[in-house]
């Protein structure tokens, strides 16, 4: 079994509905599991950032902004299971803090803002798959 067929069925088993997965070819044996240990995240990732439409949303501000998906993968609130929130509806959160953690080929890449925010809005779930620049947060971005 070759690196390439192993990347084909992780993606595919990212896209279904599968807990667990096994397979074995010849003396090569892999098992996958999606509620494993998140293990140790990876190095931060810069985080894309959109605008809000004043038409579509009614509102005029200039300070209202979103955070995105800078990548497709699961959406985690949290660094564990058991543990708070990094942000949640009213924290305000500084340039280069942590807001999340999407995991992406079974790497746990943290999410900062890259700049200085109130949380308005959470806009995905927690463990939800996420697209590339989907919007994850509504902020309302802060004067320095």
């Amino acid at each position: 079994m070759n690196l390439e067929k192993i990347e084909k069925l992780v993606k595919i088993i990212e896209n279904s509905s599968m807990l667990d997965f096994s397979i074995q070819e010849g003396d090569v044996k892999i098992k996958m599991s999606r509620r494993g240990s998140q293990g140790a995240p990876a190095a931060p990732m810069a985080v894309s950032t959109q605008g809000v439409d004043s038409a579509a949303d009614g509102l005029d501000s200039e300070d209202e902004a979103y955070i995105t998906s800078p990548i497709v993968g699961t959406f985690y609130s949290a660094p564990s299971p058991d543990a708070k929130a990094f942000v949640k509806v009213g924290d305000r959160v500084k340039a280069g803090q942590t807001v999340c953690i999407l995991e992406a080929m079974k790497l746990m890449n943290e999410i900062e803002s890259d700049f200085d925010c109130e949380i308005e809005a959470v806009l995905v779930s927690n463990e939800q798959k996420i697209e590339y620049g989907q919007p994850l947060f509504k902020v309302k971005k802060l004067e320095d």
